[in-house]
C-alpha cells in the first residue's frame, strides 16, 4: 500500500504555518490562507489551484518545492493550492481508450504505454473523451507533455469540454513510479 505525505507552508522555503496531509484534501483554507511551498515525503499528489478538486492541476512527486516561482517553471500554471489529491501506486498494465470525439465516438485507439503526440501516432487531431481501464494517468494539452494537464483514474470520462471548460489532450503519460 502507498503511503503518500505532503507538507504545505504558508510561505516561502517552508515557513510558516504548515499543514501535513496523507491523504486527500478538498478544502485547505481552514489549515492555511494560501500556499507558497511544499515538501513531498513521499507518495505522489495532484494539487488543484481551487477546492473540491477543481481548477487547473498540477502533479507533485516527492521532492521540495521551495517557492511558487519554482513550481511555475516546472509547468504549474496557478499561483495558490487549494485542494490536493493522493495518487495510489498502481501495480499491474496500464489500459486506457481515448476517443476522437465526445460521447465515446469517432475514432478510437487503445494505449497501454505513454504518448507524446496523438496526432503524430494515432493522426487524430483531437481527444474528446476516454474509458481509463487500468492504472492512473496524465493528460496533457500539448504534445509533449507540456501545458495544462488533468489527472485521470479509471472510469469513463465523456467529455473533456465539459470537463476543462474546451480544454482538449495532446499527449498522455502512464503514472509508473512510487515516488
Amino acid at each position: 500500500m502507498n503511503m503518500g505525505k505532503i507538507t504545505f507552508y504558508e510561505e516561502k522555503n517552508f515557513q510558516g504555518r504548515s499543514y501535513e496531509c496523507m491523504n486527500d484534501c478538498s478544502d485547505m483554507s481552514s489549515y492555511m490562507s494560501r500556499c507558497q511551498s511544499c515538501r513531498v515525503d513521499s507518495g505522489c499528489f495532484m494539487v488543484y489551484e481551487r477546492n473540491n478538486y477543481m481548477g487547473q492541476q498540477f502533479f507533485m512527486r516527492r521532492g521540495e518545492y521551495n517557492d511558487m516561482q519554482s513550481m511555475r517553471s516546472m509547468g504549474m500554471m496557478f499561483d495558490n493550492i487549494r485542494s490536493c489529491r493522493m495518487i495510489p501506486y498502481h501495480r499491474g498494465q496500464f489500459r486506457m481508450k481515448i476517443y476522437e470525439r465526445e460521447n465515446f465516438g469517432g475514432q478510437s485507439y487503445e494505449l497501454m504505454d505513454d504518448c507524446d503526440n496523438i496526432q503524430d501516432r494515432y493522426r487524430m487531431s483531437d481527444c474528446q473523451s476516454c474509458n481509463v481501464m487500468d492504472g492512473h494517468w496524465l493528460m496533457y494539452e500539448q504534445p509533449q507533455y507540456r501545458g495544462r494537464m488533468m489527472y485521470m483514474r479509471p472510469g469513463e470520462y465523456r467529455s473533456f469540454r465539459e470537463m476543462m471548460s474546451g480544454q482538449r489532450f495532446m499527449s498522455m503519460r502512464r503514472i509508473t513510479d512510487m515516488c
